[in-house]
């Protein structure tokens, strides 16, 4: 696999560092000079900060919500373990009167 590899390593090569020169400064920070010189920068940043400070209000009433949601599903799975138990208990008290009551008839019949 390596090997394959190699070729388009070796002809990419001798292009990587043009084009980390001219990418590296499109993702560095401008001086503050500018940013202080352009009020059109400093509106972005402001209105960014407040975008961002919106957003993290935003996710903390979510995570609350959530919180909240994940607490009454909790309370409906404990409610209906609780109902599962008391319906299984009708059912073994059902199922053993109805046993008594075929033994009933049965001696009935056989008595007669």
């Amino acid at each position: 696999m390596a090997v394959q590899i190699l070729p388009i390593i070796k002809a990419v090569a001798p292009y990587l560092a043009q084009v980390a020169t001219s990418a590296i400064p499109a993702f560095t920070s401008k001086p503050a000079e500018i940013a202080k010189s352009d009020p059109i920068v400093a509106k972005q940043i402001e209105e960014l900060q407040a975008a961002a400070t919106q957003n993290a209000e935003s996710i903390h009433v979510l995570a609350e919500k959530l919180q909240q949601a994940i607490q009454g599903i909790e309370s409906a799975a404990q409610e209906a373990k609780n109902a599962v138990a008391v319906y299984k208990t009708m059912l073994f008290i059902a199922l053993a009167l109805s046993s008594v009551s075929v033994l009933v008839s049965l001696f009935v019949l056989l008595a007669r």
